[in-house]
């Protein structure tokens, strides 16, 4: 029964890890898209984070049989409360990504090269370090090592929405006409999805931090 039990446990990280490997992978296609606003990068982008609604609501399934016939203890208890937020956050980072895509391949070549050389593209590498950081905490035991790994997230998140308000800042001081408002909201709206995907990997930091040492759960 043990055994039956802690294999369900795997299965259930293994999955989480799989979504979130997804969801790396995608936002690094987006990385290499920005060079020559290559298109069909950004496409295949989508292509990392199919079916993500249906593969976590197979996972919260398993979660709540777990919850339902196992009475898990307290660490076990946690990880699974955890887990099911978990999926929550991946769900909508997957979404996040989505409407990157749809909204940037649109406005890409409207976007100068200074601009997205010296803050799309760094805010989107501290996002895909957001997501690997957060996703290396479900298999660290180690009080001192996932709390280093946490505080990297944090970083990483924190250099995110510095990089956004310096985007928000230029582009609106390019947009000096009337005219050009409409055209540079699009191009904020498409970023600043980048900038919510690393708010995801934050809160699904903060949720393994609760899992691994308990005390009350933080979301962003």
């Amino acid at each position: 029964m043990l055994a039956k039990y802690e294999n369900k446990l795997n299965k259930i990280r293994e999955s989480i890890i799989e979504i979130n490997n997804g969801l790396v992978s995608a936002n690094k296609m987006i990385l290499e898209g920005f060079e020559n606003c290559n298109i069909e990068k950004f496409n295949t982008a989508k292509s990392f984070i199919k079916n993500v609604s249906s593969k976590t609501n197979s996972i919260d399934k398993d979660i709540i049989t777990i919850l339902a016939l196992q009475s898990p203890e307290a660490s076990d208890l946690r990880a699974m409360v955890a887990y099911l937020k978990i999926t929550n956050e991946l769900v909508r980072a997957a979404a996040n990504t989505r409407n990157f895509v749809k909204g940037f391949v649109n406005i890409c070549n409207d976007i100068d090269l200074h601009t997205v050389n010296s803050y799309a593209i760094p805010m989107q590498k501290s996002t895909v370090q957001a997501l690997e950081y957060a996703i290396a905490m479900i298999n660290i035991d180690d009080v001192d090592e996932i709390q280093e790994c946490f505080n990297k997230v944090l970083i990483a998140e924190s250099k995110t929405d510095d990089l956004f308000e310096m985007i928000e800042a230029n582009l609106m001081e390019q947009s000096k006409l009337i005219d050009e408002f409409g055209k540079y909201h699009k191009m904020l709206s498409a970023l600043r999805k980048s900038e919510k995907i690393a708010d995801r990997a934050m809160s699904i930091a903060s949720l393994l931090l609760f899992a691994k040492i308990g005390g009350e759960i933080h979301q962003f």
